[in-house]
């Protein structure tokens, strides 16, 4: 899986996170962090409190945690001595990798971070379903499609390099934008292949 953020600058930042910073992350609060980290942007530890339902210590605590891994750092030009700022470096991240997965550490590790970070983009997901129900003008500007087709393997391929192209224009585009009417979205693209039939 890969989360994306927009770069510093033209070059395309790719981190693969694997080994102890992938297991340091398998922890659901520590993805949940992360996860808002990479959405809406630097936070403190009392911010992350209120967001999570966590205390100021739990999320200090594993601010600390994810920081000793460069998973996450101090804001630059934020915060006080008593109030520390902290954000997801920019740029691409992979969580684990081929060679990994092929540890049963490694295929633990990523299925809690997998797990924790779709489950939690599910809750938003059927949130938004479910408020939209109360705010239809939501769903004139959303979309929420899926589909079905027979793809060979270099079809796949090529689908995801065409979808990413076009979600990393828009990231790169608008990433810091702020203003009036500027929200925060999550573009979400799934292109995986179904089981075979009576599996």
């Amino acid at each position: 899986m890969t989360e994306n953020q927009t770069p510093d600058d033209d070059t395309r930042v790719q981190r693969v996170v694997e080994g102890s910073a992938l297991r340091a992350l398998a922890h659901p609060l520590r993805v949940q962090i992360y996860d808002i980290l990479s959405q809406y942007g630097p936070q403190t530890a009392s911010s992350l409190a209120q967001m999570t339902g966590e205390s100021t210590g739990s999320t200090s605590y594993h601010l600390r945690a994810l920081a000793k891994y460069d998973l996450i750092k101090e804001a630059e030009g934020r915060g006080t001595a008593r109030e520390r700022w902290w954000e997801r470096p920019r740029g691409s991240v992979t969580f684990g990798s081929t060679e990994g997965l092929k540890t049963p550490s490694g295929r633990a590790a990523t299925q809690v971070v997998m797990t924790e970070f779709f489950n939690r983009r599910h809750q938003q997901l059927m949130q938004f379903i479910a408020d939209g129900i109360a705010h239809p003008d939501d769903e004139a500007t959303s979309m929420i499609t899926t589909a079905t087709a027979r793809l060979t393997d270099e079809q796949m391929g090529e689908l995801n390099r065409r979808l990413m192209a076009v979600i990393d224009e828009y990231v790169d585009a608008y990433r810091d934008q702020t203003g009036e009417g500027v929200r925060v979205v999550s573009i979400r693209s799934d292109v995986f292949p179904l089981p075979e039939e009576g599996k």
